[in-house]
């Protein structure tokens, strides 16, 4: 990682990186690694999904991208067609407990990473919205669940809330607001 960002603040304008597409985590996330590292003047090339951007990382059409870290994704890596430099997530993930964090790896505040929550209409009743979160409390509780879900690359919260999930969603809308703001990104 350490070499990237010096490469990265010496040859920008030498560099792109791919995303999935425009709007995507790993657009905004690869804009923050620019902002991080000094090197804004890396170009986006938006493809139309992971895959297509993937191959053209292998291919060397790109220099980089910021996939998200799927099962597949880990499978090339240990396969040494791709090469994860570190993960932008709080922690190490259990799928990949020898890949760094970029955080450990010297880009303080590289955090960067989807999540999946349901969501219902803003006036479901209270009692609704908790027994969907029980029962989605009771499915993370199957450990054969979280084993297939961690060797896809999630990590399952077992103990969430809706409070929690609101608190969460804010922080992440208050992160990336600025960012968002400054690569001049709009709702079509």
């Amino acid at each position: 990682m350490k070499d990237l960002v010096d490469y990265a603040r010496l040859n920008a304008a030498k560099m792109s990186y791919a995303s999935a597409g425009v709007g995507t985590v790993t657009h905004i996330g690869a804009e923050l690694f620019k902002s991080l590292a000094g090197a804004r003047a890396i170009v986006h090339v938006p493809y139309k999904g992971a895959g297509p951007a993937i191959a053209d990382v292998m291919g060397g059409q790109v220099q980089m991208a910021m996939p998200n870290l799927t099962g597949q994704v880990l499978k090339l890596h240990q396969a040494g067609k791709l090469r994860l430099l570190a993960v932008t997530t709080p922690r190490r993930l259990a799928a990949a407990p020898d890949i760094p964090t970029a955080v450990e790896a010297g880009l303080p505040g590289m955090v960067a990473q989807n999540f999946t929550a349901l969501f219902a209409p803003a006036h479901t009743p209270g009692r609704i919205v908790e027994q969907i979160a029980q029962a989605t409390r009771t499915a993370m509780s199957d450990p054969e669940l979280r084993r297939q879900l961690v060797a896809s690359g999630f990590e399952p919260e077992i103990d969430s809330t809706p409070e929690k999930t609101r608190a969460f969603v804010r922080e992440e809308i208050a992160r990336w607001t600025p960012v968002v703001k400054s690569i001049g990104l709009k709702l079509d």
